[in-house]
């Protein structure tokens, strides 16, 4: 049987295990596609080249197949997201200098996010000079993530601190020089950053919002109507990966996979930790983060509706695009849990029989009404305890309104 070439970008994270092991493990030949993985150097590299048709799909941050829909980017075409590559997986890092200042101020080394939060107020404000910290694109979970946990803890970004954006790979020698005090970046950048740069990781992605989404799979709306086989296939060898990468007898293969010079080019103990959880977090001391990385448990792969609308309740609040009905429709629509279902459901796995939730309720894994058998969903709060109704948009968007 001959096999159907596919082409996907994707960027030296972690996250994207996911298509490295469908490809690596022969998922994806299983399904009948030939999956050529092409890394690439930046975000925004991802972003044109999709729009483009350079890849048939891509590795990419959450939020991208939204603005792209929204019109937000410079060659934007309508894009959908069909599939997560799993939840959780970012960090906030920062210089060993900046780490001492919060730690006078009372910040502990324990990944809290409100306790950390509160100390980087404190010295926010009697710095001298304006602090800087790095994303890895604008419209990125990173920089939505990073902005509502300052604004939260009460420092408004551009006029308290300066937000600059740099490719992942980047970040952590951007730090070592000077050229930022902090950054917010997926494994293992903020591993390398402590081992490379004697940084700190002052807080994670599971600790600001639980069980959030990070990275997609995201591709053009017209391509992905015109080969709906194809994706129901790709959507069937991602989510074997998913299930294989979520045992924890695989994490030593998988990170020896990784470590490849074409995929990551570390060395495998700088990529485990965002398997195991188990991370030194500089300065002598170890945090154990059980939900870092999720890649399959808990309906990780599930496309909610609701994520989306978040992700564009913060392209709202951050000036980006005016709100408009039929905007936040189109961007809740850009994921597509019906494409989700369809593909997997000849194989019986559980999945939600909601589109949406309201993000923010759940303090314990709890079930939920699924397709088949029983299905449990983790935790999802905000650290500020404040939920996101996707059927209240506009009320939360007037409540996160800037001082």
């Amino acid at each position: 049987m001959s096999l159907i070439a596919l082409s996907a970008g994707f960027l030296p994270l972690l996250d994207s295990v996911l298509l490295v092991l469908a490809r690596e493990k022969g998922f994806a030949a299983a399904e009948g596609l030939d999956l050529h993985l092409v890394k690439e150097t930046s975000w925004a590299n991802i972003r044109d080249r999709a729009a483009l048709g350079h890849f048939d799909f891509a590795q990419m941050l959450a939020p991208m197949p939204i603005a792209a829909t929204l019109g937000l980017n410079p060659l934007s075409v309508p894009m959908i997201t069909p599939m997560m590559l799993g939840l959780g997986n970012n960090g906030v890092t920062v210089s060993a200098g900046l780490w001492a200042r919060l730690a006078d101020a009372g910040a502990p080394a324990t990944l809290a996010a409100g306790p950390v939060g509160a100390a980087l107020k404190q010295v926010v404000a009697s710095s001298q000079q304006k602090l800087r910290f790095g994303v890895v694109h604008q419209t990125s979970s990173h920089n939505y993530e990073l902005r509502y946990w300052l604004m939260a803890s009460g420092i408004v970004p551009e006029r308290d601190i300066e937000i600059v954006v740099l490719p992942p790979p980047l970040l952590p020698e951007a730090l070592g020089s000077g050229g930022i005090d902090g950054y917010c970046v997926g494994e293992p950048w903020n591993t390398v950053g402590v081992k490379n740069a004697g940084a700190h990781i002052a807080t994670v992605k599971a600790a600001i919002w639980r069980s959030s989404p990070d990275k997609v799979i995201g591709m053009r709306a017209h391509w992905a109507e015109a080969n709906s086989d194809i994706v129901a296939g790709l959507i069937r060898a991602v989510h074997h990966a998913a299930v294989w990468c979520g045992e924890s007898v695989n994490h030593q293969e998988i990170a020896a996979i990784m470590a490849a010079p074409h995929y990551l080019g570390l060395p495998a103990e700088l990529i485990l930790p965002a398997l195991n959880g188990q991370f030194d977090i500089g300065g002598g001391a170890t945090a154990m983060v059980p939900e870092h990385f999720v890649p399959y448990a808990g309906a990780a792969n599930f496309p909610w509706t609701s994520h989306a609308a978040w992700f564009y309740s913060q392209m709202v609040r951050w000036g980006e695009v005016e709100h408009k009905a039929e905007r936040a429709r189109a961007a809740a629509m850009t994921f597509r849990p019906d494409v989700y279902r369809s593909a997997l459901a000849p194989l019986g796995v559980p999945m939600p029989l909601a589109d949406s939730k309201v993000e923010g309720l759940l303090s314990a894994p709890t079930e939920v009404a699924s397709t088949a058998g029983t299905l449990v969903i983790g935790p999802d709060g905000f650290f500020d305890g404040v939920p996101f109704d996707p059927d209240q948009v506009e009320a939360y968007i007037a409540g996160q309104r800037a001082p």
